[in-house]
């Protein structure tokens, strides 16, 4: 696929693990013994500053700012991204100034939310910080930011929220290329790769990747935000666009797109005892540090399909995308229940 011509930098720790998870897939193990032989690909130690999906994307985004001579980077998340923090962490390995967006997504007022985990390591690193009100309108934000650091004498790149373009996305092409190479080397045939879903860059970039390389491997998303219809159109029209680029969009079929959307709760960042138990369960078996927002619900969606039979026989692959750091901005609502 010829992913150098698009002159990626690269600072990312890869290839990432690949491990097998024997204690978890033996607690989901079921009393008929069914259930899922469980491997993990450990995308959140991918570098930088505590790794996560993000660093692969940035790979190609910072490429991409460089050749246009960008010194300003531009994105925005909600308060606890990882996004964020990757992108601050590569302007300063860059030395690039960077201006942050901050979504008030969730609505919490609470203390740790809002400065710490994610929001600490973000001033930490140097990024210029704006928070704005949940419903905000994103885009046109990083449009009013951007147009402020030109007029300063600046030259801004935009990153949107996840990094989640089809320049982005390449940097998942790759992860589905080194997925392949380490199951080929240890002679595991997966069934499954589940991950979550969200901002669509990883879960698109995994897609199409498969798809050029004409691997049949479905990809589960298992949503944190938007309904079921609107995330599997989101990831499908990125992952045929990141297709597209590569020359091979019609390998991207409908079908190929799937997202469970029955696990996101009360809304996008917002905790549950289904969120916690996964925690715990990952945490206490195979000592998997997960988050609360995204690979927290993941894995909840994960356990319940499991128990439910939904995997019983399947060699799955779990993507864990990162995010622990952002397991410290919900202190005060995990006290007492670990």
């Amino acid at each position: 696929m010829h992913l150098a011509r698009y002159n990626p930098v690269r600072f990312a720790h890869l290839p990432t693990p690949f491990e097998p998870l024997p204690r978890l897939s033996e607690a989901l193990m079921t009393p008929g013994g069914g259930g899922p032989m469980l491997y993990v690909k450990r995308d959140d130690c991918t570098g930088l500053a505590g790794g996560g999906n993000k660093t692969r994307k940035l790979e190609y985004l910072l490429g991409d700012a460089l050749a246009n001579g960008a010194d300003t980077l531009v994105t925005q998340g909600a308060v606890q991204s990882n996004h964020v923090r990757q992108t601050a962490a590569a302007a300063a390995k860059f030395g690039m100034a960077c201006e942050v967006i901050l979504e008030e997504r969730t609505c919490s007022k609470a203390t740790d939310y809002n400065r710490s985990g994610n929001v600490l390591l973000d001033e930490l690193l140097g990024a210029k910080i704006r928070t704005v009100p949940g419903g905000t309108d994103m885009n046109a934000m990083l449009a009013e930011v951007a147009a402020e650091v030109a007029d300063a004498g600046g030259t801004p790149y935009v990153i949107p929220g996840g990094g989640s373009n089809i320049i982005g996305a390449l940097g998942y092409v790759e992860c589905a290329m080194e997925i392949l190479t380490q199951a080929n080397a240890e002679g595991i045939e997966i069934d499954r790769i589940v991950t979550a879903t969200g901002s669509a860059g990883t879960h698109a970039g995994l897609v199409a990747g498969l798809a050029v390389m004409g691997a049949d491997i479905p990809v589960l998303g298992i949503g944190v935000r938007a309904p079921k219809d609107v995330q599997e159109a989101n990831v499908f029209k990125l992952a045929q666009d990141t297709a597209d680029l590569l020359g091979y969009r019609e390998r991207v079929t409908r079908e190929m797109v799937i997202a469970n959307c029955d696990y996101v709760g009360a809304g996008y960042g917002l905790i549950d005892e289904g969120v916690i138990d996964a925690l715990k369960l990952a945490a206490r078996t195979d000592g998997l540090l997960l988050d609360p927002v995204y690979t927290g619900k993941a894995m909840k969606g994960l356990i319940d399909l499991s128990r439910k039979g939904e995997f019983d026989g399947e060699t799955v692959l779990f993507l864990h995308t990162g995010g622990s750091q952002g397991l410290f901005g919900y202190q005060s609502e995990l006290e007492g229940q670990l």
